[in-house]
């Protein structure tokens, strides 16, 4: 996407989010509709995904989650200009939080916010920081509109804490020991030299073991943060867990094997709102041939 092309998109981005959410949605939804007959690339991996985690499902159960998928993604999308211009009190109104209690629990403790990648990740996040300053991580976009705006939405209502993965353990550990959240994406394939195998779906996964890690050098509490996305019109909500007991427990793959099936509960429980469109089991074991075309 060009420069003068990304500032179109958020202009029309920026006229959209004066609408009211029901209608918002709407659109988002008829887009996410089209983009069943439109996209090709990321439609042929989330099908994909949805085969190798759901082989129990008939292939029309399929298709009406995959076309459910990529309305709740577009929807999403879309909604992003809330995040970018709506005032706090909107925000407030239209994302609420869930057992706050579990995150006041650890109040003066470390903690790190186990954040999976569905649709709503981001709105939970932001809305987060209308009320406290949260650290996460960020990984620069190569458009420079796009970075721009990205900023923009995670530092409007506090000071930014941005970590980058590429600068290592350390940063993180300074950030979750200064006491400020940590908001951590945990569930992408970043290749095999970081990553460990364990089962998700059933499925080996190439999974980062930091969670376990990053908890045990920081003396931090992990207390999961999922975001799902609501009926129409409705909103978003944020729910806290309650912190995790026994965790780090000192065995790292059992760890990494805790949190992948913490993730496929939740997905259970909304598969339609999961990141299908990201090639999850792209990395395979030594030997193993590869999941996609």
């Amino acid at each position: 996407m060009n420069v003068a092309l990304a500032r179109l998109g958020f202009f029309l981005l920026w006229l959209f989010h004066w609408l009211p959410l029901g209608l918002q949605a709407a659109v988002g939804n008829g887009l996410g509709w089209l983009a069943c007959f439109l996209t090709r690339r990321r439609k042929r991996i989330a099908r994909r995904n949805l085969e190798l985690c759901f082989p129990e499902k008939t292939a029309a159960e399929r298709r009406r989650l995959l076309r459910r998928n990529l309305q709740a993604s577009i929807r999403a999308a879309l909604e992003h200009g809330l995040l970018i211009w709506a005032p706090a009190a909107r925000l407030e109104k239209l994302i609420r939080l869930e057992g706050r209690e579990h995150l006041q629990a650890c109040e003066g403790q470390p903690v790190i916010l186990l954040a999976p990648h569905f649709v709503g990740l981001d709105m939970g996040g932001i809305r987060l920081s209308t009320e406290q300053k949260v650290a996460s991580m960020y990984s620069r976009a190569r458009n420079p509109v796009v970075d721009h705006y990205l900023l923009k939405s995670r530092s409007r209502f506090t000071e930014a804490v941005l970590a980058s993965r590429h600068d290592g353990i350390r940063p993180l550990i300074k950030i979750i020991q200064s006491g400020l959240p940590f908001y951590y994406l945990p569930d992408q394939d970043y290749g095999r030299r970081e990553s460990i195998f364990v089962p998700f779906f059933g499925i080996p996964a190439a999974t980062i073991p930091a969670l376990a890690r990053l908890a045990k050098v920081a003396g931090a509490r992990v207390v999961p943060a999922v975001t799902r996305q609501l009926p129409d019109g409705q909103g978003y909500a944020m729910r806290f867990y309650p912190a995790w007991e026994n965790f780090p427990s000192g065995d790292v793959a059992a760890d990494t094997r805790r949190m992948n099936a913490f993730i496929e509960e939740r997905v259970r429980e909304m598969p339609e709102q999961y990141l299908w469109t990201h090639r999850r089991f792209k990395t395979r074991p030594q030997g193993e041939a590869g999941l996609y075309d």
